[in-house]
């Protein structure tokens, strides 16, 4: 049952005629991606009088919804970080085609990552890659074949089988699932600044596997403990402090050669 029942159990996406909720700003422009013979949806939310030079970040964004449940959050970053954000829906969430799954999901995170760099000329040495909860998985996924200027994870897990088996602590749910998003594999092959954050009160994925990814991660590295948050809890104030302190003193624009990789 669980095998058969697992994407249904994984994913919980929300169909754009569902549930859909206005863009952060008049500035926002509607995307069309294309991955894996689907058509996915996206919104470029450049600041102000943006350009190339300010780079950008890529939000891949957690499990429930879809894009337009996050317009609040992207708010907040650019109200604290004056950030262009692309952010894109996986297959089956909101007004993207198809239906998710693990190889969906990285398929349309190389597509945004692709659609940053060729249409929008942002160098990868300026592109950060964001991402929350499921979208972890995404971001690390990217980390480790694109080049970036640093990789940002809000409360990641381990791994899908590790999660599987936090859930279902009575079946043998690691070795059931297919799924695999499997952070802890691929982190000591991601070499980028990396800037963990995760909430110690949170109940859906623990605080131990936020310190697991770190432990094997590489340096320079960061982890910010937010003490007393939940799993979807807006980020505060002082999230913002620490990643613009990290990325301020800890990494360096990219240089001409990073450019060209």
């Amino acid at each position: 049952m669980l095998l058969f029942l697992e994407n249904r159990l994984l994913y919980h996406p929300v169909r754009g005629d569902e549930e859909w909720h206005p863009p952060p700003n008049a500035l926002v422009q509607d995307i069309e991606l294309e991955a894996a013979g689907a058509k996915l949806h996206a919104w470029w939310c450049p600041p102000p009088e943006w350009d190339t030079a300010r780079g950008a970040m890529l939000y891949c964004h957690g499990n429930a919804g879809n894009l337009s449940n996050r317009a609040d959050a992207i708010a907040d970053w650019q109200q604290e970080r004056g950030e262009a954000i692309l952010i894109f829906d996986y297959p089956g969430y909101g007004r993207s085609d198809g239906k998710p799954s693990e190889a969906g999901c990285y398929a349309a995170g190389e597509a945004a990552y692709d659609w940053l760099v060729e249409n929008q000329h942002v160098a990868p040495g300026r592109l950060i890659l964001l991402g929350r909860s499921l979208g972890g998985g995404v971001a690390t996924h990217l980390a480790v074949q694109s080049p970036h200027r640093a990789l940002v994870l809000i409360s990641p897990f381990t791994s899908v089988p590790d999660m599987a088996q936090k859930q279902f602590p009575w079946l043998p749910g690691r070795w059931l699932v297919r799924n695999r998003f499997d952070n802890l594999a691929r982190i000591e092959d991601c070499h980028e600044p990396l800037f963990i954050a995760h909430g110690t009160d949170d109940g859906l994925v623990p605080f131990t596997q936020a310190e697991t990814l770190f432990a094997a991660a590489n340096e320079p590295k960061y982890l910010f403990p937010m003490t007393g948050v939940g799993h979807n809890a807006p980020l505060g104030r002082e999230f913002y402090l620490r990643l613009r302190d990290f990325l301020s003193h800890r990494v360096a624009l990219a240089s001409d050669q990073t450019d060209s990789r």
